[in-house]
Protein backbone atom coordinates (compact mmCIF):
# COMPACT_ATOMS: atom_id res chain seq x y z
CA UNK A 1 0.00 0.00 0.00
CA UNK A 2 2.95 2.34 0.62
CA UNK A 3 4.04 2.22 -3.04
CA UNK A 4 0.54 3.17 -4.37
CA UNK A 5 1.18 6.95 -4.74
CA UNK A 6 4.36 6.34 -6.72
CA UNK A 7 2.53 4.24 -9.30
CA UNK A 8 -0.30 6.72 -9.96
CA UNK A 9 0.17 9.93 -11.88
CA UNK A 10 -2.46 12.61 -12.34
CA UNK A 11 -1.02 14.04 -15.56
CA UNK A 12 -2.97 13.16 -18.66
CA UNK A 13 -0.31 14.39 -21.07
CA UNK A 14 3.15 15.81 -21.03
CA UNK A 15 3.60 19.59 -21.31
CA UNK A 16 5.26 19.22 -24.74
CA UNK A 17 2.43 17.22 -26.27
CA UNK A 18 -0.16 19.58 -24.82
CA UNK A 19 1.34 22.63 -26.55
CA UNK A 20 1.46 20.81 -29.89
CA UNK A 21 -2.24 19.93 -29.66
CA UNK A 22 -3.38 23.33 -28.40
CA UNK A 23 -4.65 24.54 -31.80
CA UNK A 24 -6.70 21.42 -32.45
CA UNK A 25 -8.15 21.32 -28.95
CA UNK A 26 -9.16 24.96 -29.00
CA UNK A 27 -11.07 24.52 -32.24
CA UNK A 28 -12.76 21.39 -30.97
CA UNK A 29 -13.56 23.18 -27.73
CA UNK A 30 -15.02 26.14 -29.62
CA UNK A 31 -17.17 23.84 -31.75
CA UNK A 32 -18.33 22.00 -28.64
CA UNK A 33 -19.23 25.30 -26.94
CA UNK A 34 -21.20 26.48 -29.98
CA UNK A 35 -23.15 23.25 -30.26
CA UNK A 36 -23.95 23.21 -26.56
CA UNK A 37 -25.19 26.80 -26.77
CA UNK A 38 -27.53 25.94 -29.66
CA UNK A 39 -30.72 23.98 -29.12
CA UNK A 40 -30.06 21.28 -31.72
CA UNK A 41 -33.25 19.40 -30.87
CA UNK A 42 -35.20 22.48 -31.99
CA UNK A 43 -33.72 22.25 -35.50
CA UNK A 44 -35.24 18.80 -35.99
CA UNK A 45 -38.71 19.82 -34.80
CA UNK A 46 -41.73 20.65 -36.94
CA UNK A 47 -41.97 24.26 -35.63
CA UNK A 48 -38.33 24.87 -36.65
CA UNK A 49 -38.87 23.43 -40.11
CA UNK A 50 -41.95 25.61 -40.51
CA UNK A 51 -40.04 28.69 -39.33
CA UNK A 52 -37.23 27.98 -41.80
CA UNK A 53 -39.89 27.62 -44.51
CA UNK A 54 -41.48 30.92 -43.43
CA UNK A 55 -38.09 32.66 -43.54
CA UNK A 56 -37.21 31.29 -46.98
CA UNK A 57 -40.61 31.84 -48.60
CA UNK A 58 -41.03 35.22 -46.91
CA UNK A 59 -37.69 36.37 -48.29
CA UNK A 60 -38.70 35.18 -51.75
CA UNK A 61 -42.08 36.91 -51.41
CA UNK A 62 -40.76 40.30 -50.47
CA UNK A 63 -37.94 40.09 -53.02
CA UNK A 64 -40.53 39.56 -55.76
CA UNK A 65 -42.59 42.50 -54.50
CA UNK A 66 -39.49 44.70 -54.29
CA UNK A 67 -38.55 43.79 -57.88
CA UNK A 68 -41.77 45.32 -59.21
CA UNK A 69 -42.95 48.94 -59.03
CA UNK A 70 -44.84 48.33 -55.79
CA UNK A 71 -45.03 52.07 -55.06
CA UNK A 72 -47.63 52.59 -57.82
CA UNK A 73 -50.42 51.01 -55.76
CA UNK A 74 -50.91 51.67 -52.03
CA UNK A 75 -51.89 48.03 -51.44
CA UNK A 76 -48.38 46.92 -52.27
CA UNK A 77 -46.96 49.22 -49.61
CA UNK A 78 -48.97 47.24 -47.05
CA UNK A 79 -47.89 43.95 -48.61
CA UNK A 80 -44.25 45.02 -48.50
CA UNK A 81 -44.54 46.21 -44.90
CA UNK A 82 -46.09 42.92 -43.75
CA UNK A 83 -43.61 40.80 -45.71
CA UNK A 84 -40.46 42.58 -44.52
CA UNK A 85 -41.59 43.07 -40.92
CA UNK A 86 -42.66 39.47 -40.42
CA UNK A 87 -39.55 38.17 -42.17
CA UNK A 88 -37.33 40.15 -39.77
CA UNK A 89 -39.35 39.17 -36.69
CA UNK A 90 -39.46 35.49 -37.66
CA UNK A 91 -35.71 35.45 -38.29
CA UNK A 92 -35.03 37.05 -34.91
CA UNK A 93 -37.44 34.68 -33.15
CA UNK A 94 -35.89 31.66 -34.86
CA UNK A 95 -32.38 32.57 -33.73
CA UNK A 96 -33.60 33.42 -30.24
CA UNK A 97 -35.15 29.99 -29.84
CA UNK A 98 -32.16 28.30 -31.48
CA UNK A 99 -29.78 29.98 -29.04
CA UNK A 100 -31.79 28.75 -26.06
CA UNK A 101 -33.73 31.88 -25.14
CA UNK A 102 -36.61 29.65 -24.01
CA UNK A 103 -34.42 28.40 -21.19
CA UNK A 104 -32.80 31.73 -20.37
CA UNK A 105 -36.08 33.69 -20.42
CA UNK A 106 -38.21 31.19 -18.53
CA UNK A 107 -40.59 33.91 -17.30
CA UNK A 108 -41.97 34.30 -20.86
CA UNK A 109 -44.96 32.01 -21.56
CA UNK A 110 -43.38 30.67 -24.75
CA UNK A 111 -46.22 28.42 -25.99
CA UNK A 112 -48.74 31.25 -25.67
CA UNK A 113 -46.32 33.80 -27.13
CA UNK A 114 -45.55 31.58 -30.12
CA UNK A 115 -49.22 30.85 -30.71
CA UNK A 116 -50.14 34.56 -30.57
CA UNK A 117 -47.26 35.52 -32.86
CA UNK A 118 -48.00 32.89 -35.49
CA UNK A 119 -51.76 33.51 -35.43
CA UNK A 120 -51.24 37.25 -35.83
CA UNK A 121 -48.71 36.66 -38.59
CA UNK A 122 -51.13 34.32 -40.39
CA UNK A 123 -53.91 36.91 -40.28
CA UNK A 124 -51.59 39.70 -41.47
CA UNK A 125 -50.18 37.56 -44.25
CA UNK A 126 -53.69 36.55 -45.31
CA UNK A 127 -54.64 40.22 -45.63
CA UNK A 128 -51.38 40.94 -47.50
CA UNK A 129 -51.94 37.97 -49.82
CA UNK A 130 -55.49 39.11 -50.61
CA UNK A 131 -54.29 42.66 -51.30
CA UNK A 132 -51.50 41.30 -53.47
CA UNK A 133 -53.76 38.95 -55.42
CA UNK A 134 -56.45 41.59 -55.94
CA UNK A 135 -53.93 44.16 -57.20
CA UNK A 136 -52.13 41.96 -59.74
CA UNK A 137 -54.72 42.74 -62.42
CA UNK A 138 -53.57 46.39 -62.57
CA UNK A 139 -50.32 45.22 -64.15
CA UNK A 140 -51.82 43.00 -66.85
CA UNK A 141 -50.55 45.37 -69.56
CA UNK A 142 -46.99 44.93 -68.27
CA UNK A 143 -46.28 41.19 -68.57
CA UNK A 144 -42.94 41.29 -66.75
CA UNK A 145 -44.35 42.99 -63.66
CA UNK A 146 -47.55 40.99 -63.92
CA UNK A 147 -45.49 37.77 -63.71
CA UNK A 148 -43.48 39.04 -60.74
CA UNK A 149 -46.54 40.12 -58.80
CA UNK A 150 -48.47 36.96 -59.67
CA UNK A 151 -45.53 34.87 -58.42
CA UNK A 152 -45.42 37.07 -55.30
CA UNK A 153 -49.12 36.35 -54.73
CA UNK A 154 -48.44 32.62 -55.05
CA UNK A 155 -45.59 32.71 -52.56
CA UNK A 156 -47.66 34.96 -50.31
CA UNK A 157 -50.28 32.21 -50.22
CA UNK A 158 -47.61 29.63 -49.34
CA UNK A 159 -46.24 31.78 -46.53
CA UNK A 160 -49.78 32.30 -45.23
CA UNK A 161 -50.26 28.52 -45.12
CA UNK A 162 -46.90 28.09 -43.37
CA UNK A 163 -47.81 30.67 -40.70
CA UNK A 164 -51.24 29.07 -40.26
CA UNK A 165 -49.60 25.65 -39.81
CA UNK A 166 -47.20 27.15 -37.27
CA UNK A 167 -50.15 28.70 -35.45
CA UNK A 168 -51.86 25.30 -35.38
CA UNK A 169 -48.81 23.51 -33.98
CA UNK A 170 -48.26 26.34 -31.50
CA UNK A 171 -51.86 25.94 -30.41
CA UNK A 172 -51.33 22.22 -29.89
CA UNK A 173 -48.19 22.97 -27.88
CA UNK A 174 -50.05 25.56 -25.81
CA UNK A 175 -53.00 23.23 -25.12
CA UNK A 176 -50.71 20.31 -24.30
CA UNK A 177 -50.23 19.46 -20.66
CA UNK A 178 -46.67 20.80 -20.72
CA UNK A 179 -45.49 18.52 -17.94
CA UNK A 180 -47.73 20.04 -15.29
CA UNK A 181 -47.20 18.12 -12.07
CA UNK A 182 -50.77 18.77 -10.93
CA UNK A 183 -52.23 16.94 -13.94
CA UNK A 184 -49.76 14.05 -13.56
CA UNK A 185 -50.72 13.32 -9.94
CA UNK A 186 -54.49 13.45 -10.24
CA UNK A 187 -55.91 9.95 -9.78
CA UNK A 188 -58.20 8.68 -12.53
Amino acid sequence: MADFPSKVTTETSSPNSQSSQQGGNSLRGLAANVTTMLDMSFIRSIPAILMITEIFLGLLHWALIASAPYTLLPAYGFVMFVAVTLWILTTILFFMILSGAKHKLSFVPWPLTMMAYHATAAVLYLAAFLANAASVQHFIDFPYYYGLLAAAAFFGALVTVAYAASAFFSYLDWKGDGGNAATDTVPT
